[in-house]
C-alpha cells in the first residue's frame, strides 16, 4: 500500500499520523486545478457506493490532504466541503455486531485537522451535531481535529467542552487545547484559567467523594490531559494540583516570560 492510501486508514487507529508537507510559501498558487477537481469528482462516486467503497474514499482523502497546503482559496474551500458532505451519507454496514462502520466520517473528521483554518466552522458544527453525537469516538476525533487548526475561533468551543457532561469529551477538549501553547499571552491565560477552574473543581469532588466510582473515574480521565496541557501552555513541569493552584494565584497577572514549546 502507497504512503497516502496508508495515511488516514493510520489515521484512524490510535496513535499519531504521519503530517502532510507543509505549504510552499514561496511558490504561486494555482487554483481551481484540474486534479483537484478530478479527485473531488472521484471521492463523490465513492461516497455514494452507499458504503461498498469506502475504502476507496478514505485513499482519496488521503490524496486530498496532500494536496490542500499547495491549493489556491477556491480549491481549498472545495476540498474542505467535500470532506464535510462525507458526514452527510448515511452507514448502516457494522463491522461487527453493533459495531457501525464509521470509517470514513473518521477518516474525514481526520482529513478536516489538516485544513485549517477553512475547516473550523465544518469541525465545530459536527461537535454534537445530532447525527453523530452518539459516537463519542468520532466525536473525539473532530475534537482533537478542531484543535489542530490552532485558529482563535475554535477556542471558545474547546474550552466549552471542558463543561461536557462526558468525561472523554472533557479530556478531548483539553488535550485540543495544548495546541494553542504558541498564542498570544491573553489567550494563553484564559485557556489556562479555565483549564485549572475545571481540574480544582473535579478534585474537590474527588476528594469529598471518595465512594464515588463516576467521580473518580472522570478525575482520571480528565486531571492528565489537563495537567498535559497546562504543562505546554507555561513551558512548566509541574504536575501538583495545588501547586498548579498556587502558581496561578502568583503569576496570573504578570508576564508570561516562557513559553510552552
Amino acid at each position: 500500500m502507497s504512503f497516502p492510501a496508508l495515511f488516514l486508514t493510520l489515521a484512524c487507529l490510535p496513535g499519531p499520523a504521519p503530517c502532510p508537507p507543509l505549504p510552499q510559501e514561496d511558490a504561486q498558487v494555482a487554483d481551481e486545478r484540474p486534479e483537484v477537481k478530478a479527485l473531488l469528482g472521484e471521492l463523490d462516486t465513492h461516497v455514494k457506493a452507499k458504503g461498498e467503497e469506502d475504502e476507496a474514499a478514505i485513499s482519496v482523502l488521503d490524496k486530498l490532504v496532500l494536496e490542500f497546503p499547495t491549493s489556491g482559496p477556491k480549491d481549498r474551500l472545495s476540498i474542505v466541503k467535500a470532506c464535510g458532505d462525507c458526514f452527510d451519507v448515511k452507514r448502516t454496514k457494522e463491522l461487527e455486531e453493533g459495531v457501525p462502520d464509521a470509517r470514513l466520517y473518521q477518516a474525514a473528521a481526520v482529513s478536516l485537522g489538516y485544513m485549517g483554518p477553512e475547516s473550523v466552522k465544518p469541525l465545530t458544527a459536527l461537535i454534537g451535531d445530532k447525527s453523530h453525537r452518539k459516537n463519542q469516538t468520532l466525536q473525539v476525533k473532530l475534537t482533537l481535529s478542531l484543535g489542530k487548526t490552532k485558529s482563535p475561533e475554535a477556542v471558545k468551543t474547546l474550552m466549552g467542552l471542558l463543561k461536557h457532561k462526558d468525561a472523554p469529551m472533557q479530556s478531548a477538549g483539553a488535550e485540543a487545547l495544548a495546541n494553542y501553547s504558541d498564542a498570544p499571552e491573553a489567550t494563553r491565560k484564559l485557556v489556562f484559567e479555565e483549564l485549572l477552574r475545571t481540574m480544582m473543581d473535579q478534585k474537590t469532588r474527588k476528594d469529598t467523594s471518595p465512594a464515588d466510582q463516576e467521580v473518580q473515574e472522570r478525575w482520571n480521565i480528565i486531571s492528565g490531559p489537563i495537567i498535559e496541557t497546562l504543562q505546554k501552555l507555561t513551558g512548566l513541569a509541574e504536575s501538583d494540583p495545588d501547586k498548579w493552584q498556587r502558581w496561578w494565584n502568583d503569576n496570573k497577572k504578570k508576564s508570561w516570560e516562557t513559553k510552552a514549546g
